[in-house]
């Protein structure tokens, strides 16, 4: 009895045509199992991960066109301040929707003849996404009416990354409401 002939067999003897070929069933696909399932499902997993990683930067930018405003709203007489000085408010607006924590801002202050008076290093920090803050410093030894001018001088921290420094300093806007009292940066 002759062997049935098989696809296999036929490409050995080397008498195979693609008409004889043809009454054979393709052989199965490689790739149609578990493998092929895990590669498809990695695939998928690489690409949501690309497009998050790519979405991130974008809220990161937004945030960075919206400003983080610093004011001097208010200085008042401290007497009772060893030695009598004043207290300063300071308010703090985050519009954006990502926390600043820690925040930390390096302050010079000026005094009448427009030497600088005192260097302040000032943990205001967290500032809440969306939110607007007071903070209140007094100053020991400086009368209100001494003070002419603020500077904020550098950030020493604006949240977690040390890279954050460089990237806050532009999005933060200065001003005072305190009348004979500047606050540059």
């Amino acid at each position: 009895m002759p062997q049935p002939q098989t696809r296999n067999s036929l490409l050995r003897s080397g008498r195979a045509t693609a008409k004889s070929l043809s009454a054979f069933p393709a052989a199965p696909r490689r790739g149609s199992g578990v493998r092929a399932v895990a590669s498809r499902l990695l695939t998928a997993v690489l690409s949501l991960t690309a497009a998050t990683a790519l979405a991130l930067p974008a809220a990161a930018q937004q945030d960075a066109a919206k400003p983080i405003t610093l004011e001097l709203n208010r200085l008042e007489p401290k007497p009772d301040l060893q030695p009598p000085g004043c207290r300063a408010w300071l308010l703090m607006r985050n519009p954006g929707d990502t926390a600043i924590d820690p925040l930390r801002l390096d302050l010079i202050l000026f005094g009448k003849d427009g030497v600088i008076a005192r260097r302040l290093a000032l943990d205001v920090g967290p500032l809440p996404a969306s939110k607007t803050l007071a903070r209140i410093f007094d100053l020991s030894g400086l009368p209100c009416e001494g003070i002419t001018g603020v500077l904020l001088n550098d950030l020493l921290a604006c949240g977690p990354e040390p890279e954050g420094r460089s990237a806050c300093l532009p999005r933060i806007a200065t001003s005072s409401r305190v009348q004979g009292v500047s606050f540059d940066k």
